[in-house]
């Protein structure tokens, strides 16, 4: 678990920025689910699978994001257990699977090629 992970502010350390993941025009091209952040978590969106990537933006707490694939990368604990999956919620942008309630563990998406 990285250190900044561990607090309410799920490693963010700037203002919380727009919570869509997408914009409405991408959205309504395609079909995916979302799925809401964990509840009181502002979480970090990065540029890559893991803390060292740099950060792109915050979601709001209450966000929620569709998830357009999936890839293992760093090891993250959040409120929805300890994972190596990241969820790409937008081209560029990956969040740890541990801040998304998903309803399950594993994919849920296709694997990110």
């Amino acid at each position: 678990m990285s250190i900044d992970e561990s607090s309410h502010t799920a490693e963010a350390t700037g203002p919380a920025q727009a919570a869509e993941a997408t914009g409405p025009a991408v959205q309504a091209l395609t079909s995916v689910t979302r799925y809401p952040v964990a509840p009181g978590y502002r979480v970090n969106v990065r540029s890559g699978p893991g803390t060292k990537y740099r950060i792109v933006r915050t979601l709001a707490a209450g966000a929620t994001v569709a998830i357009y694939c999936q890839t293992p990368g760093e090891w993250v604990s959040g409120p929805y257990g300890t994972t190596n999956l990241w969820d790409n919620i937008a081209d560029g942008e990956f969040v740890s699977d541990a801040y998304v309630n998903t309803g399950r563990d594993g994919y849920v998406a296709p694997r990110c090629s």
